[in-house]
């Protein structure tokens, strides 16, 4: 019954994450382009930003309930976490659900519905908010991951867990390198998925070159960047694994899946830096069509790593879930039967695959429709009465 509770939360817990990380990229990116249309005039930036911003929308849609789908699985499955450690594991999770993401909703809401009526600066100073919102969430959410991985900050009292020292949580060494790897897989995930994409609308032969040929320069740029986040703050973090989990990386999963990211992050870093970008020049990249369909293939591999690597993070410190204080086992909520694990697994699972495949039709559809289709930011048509005094105004008529 253990090992059934604890696949529920792997699998839900995974596919979760699919939808964080793809959020976590795509917002700064989008932020990048709508500023480089602000600095430049550019039109195509403009439509780059409603297209990637489109895309962004969906997935953070969709995200959001899958998050509401893992909250229920923590009250229904692990009681005796939030009884014995809720004081200090709770708190960080408070501040990420009142403050960064009700922050990153409402500067996200007035991103969508403000194009062409807020001011362009404050409009663009929106989708910057909504990303370093999008980062404050994560942030906290880390910062509860950490607490598990090396419980600071607290002291025993009685039967639970209380908070004693708050700066230590946010000092704590298993968050200080796990936050900028995040960001950098992030911005790797996002990276891809506008390779992808742009690689299948150049393979298509789209009559939106220019447009396709800047978004896959700018994925391949940033996906240099991501990568070498990733790397080196992944190996950054073994010293201090080895120092706060001596044991971590001895299990036979947690090792593969650390062996299977870490092949899958350095590869993608050495064709991303040394193949990729180089080719950049000229836009051979671009009119490279046999590269086309290994770039859409290789779209998928950052959400590969991702996983495993949240896997070894997580699976590697069993069979604690407070790190030295507090087994799994104790963990769960008593009076649960074989039975209720399985159909909430079923129910949890089910909704948020479905959800995941809704995520990828919606996206598949906008990338295939293309940019001449997008309903984020598109003007709108005028009133009859507006159009008619327009055509006989005398600026018009001179």
């Amino acid at each position: 019954m253990l090992d059934l509770a604890r696949l529920q939360f792997a699998v839900t817990g995974c596919l979760h994450f699919l939808f964080v990380v793809l959020t976590l990229g795509l917002a700064p990116l989008v932020a990048i382009m709508q500023t480089r249309h602000a600095i430049s005039g550019k039109p195509v930036f403009e439509r780059m930003t409603r297209f990637w911003g489109q895309i962004y929308v969906i997935n953070y849609a969709l995200g959001v309930l899958t998050g509401l789908v893992m909250e229920f699985q923590f009250g229904l499955s692990w009681s005796g976490l939030t009884h014995y450690a809720g004081d200090v594991f709770g708190a960080p999770l408070a501040i990420e659900t009142l403050v960064a993401f009700f922050l990153e909703s409402t500067f996200l809401g007035l991103w969508i519905f403000g194009w062409h009526r807020l001011p362009k600066g404050l409009h663009l100073a929106c989708i910057w908010l909504v990303t370093l919102t999008a980062y404050a969430s994560a942030f906290w959410i880390i910062v509860a991951n950490s607490f598990l991985q090396h419980p600071v900050g607290a002291v025993q009292q009685g039967d639970h867990l209380a908070l004693t020292d708050f700066t230590a949580l946010l000092t704590n060494p298993s968050l200080v390198m796990a936050l900028p790897h995040i960001i950098g897989a992030g911005l790797f995930t996002g990276s891809f998925v506008i390779i992808g994409a742009s690689a299948y609308q150049l393979f298509r032969r789209t009559q939106e070159q220019e447009f396709f040929r800047r978004s896959l320069r700018t994925g391949v740029v940033w996906a240099v960047a991501g990568t070498t986040l990733v790397v080196g703050f992944g190996y950054a973090q073994f010293p201090i694994v080895g120092r706060i989990q001596p044991d971590k990386f001895n299990g036979v999963l947690p090792g593969s899946a650390l062996g299977g990211m870490i092949l899958i992050g350095q590869t993608i870093q050495l064709v991303a830096m040394f193949v990729l970008l180089p080719l950049l020049i000229g836009n051979v990249l671009a009119r490279s069509r046999w590269m086309h369909p290994i770039l859409m293939l290789m779209t998928p591999l950052p959400f590969v790593a991702a996983i495993l690597g949240w896997l070894a993070r997580e699976v590697g410190r069993q069979p604690w879930l407070v790190y030295g204080k507090l087994s799994v086992a104790d963990a769960m909520t008593p009076g649960l039967t074989k039975g209720m694990i399985t159909a909430s697994f079923a129910a949890f699972a089910g909704v948020l695959g479905m959800l995941a495949v809704v995520d990828y039709l919606l996206i598949a559809r906008a990338v295939r429709r293309g940019p001449g289709a997008v309903p984020l930011g598109a003007a709108e048509p005028a009133e009859p009465a507006e159009a008619a005094e327009a055509a006989t105004s005398p600026a018009l008529t001179l």
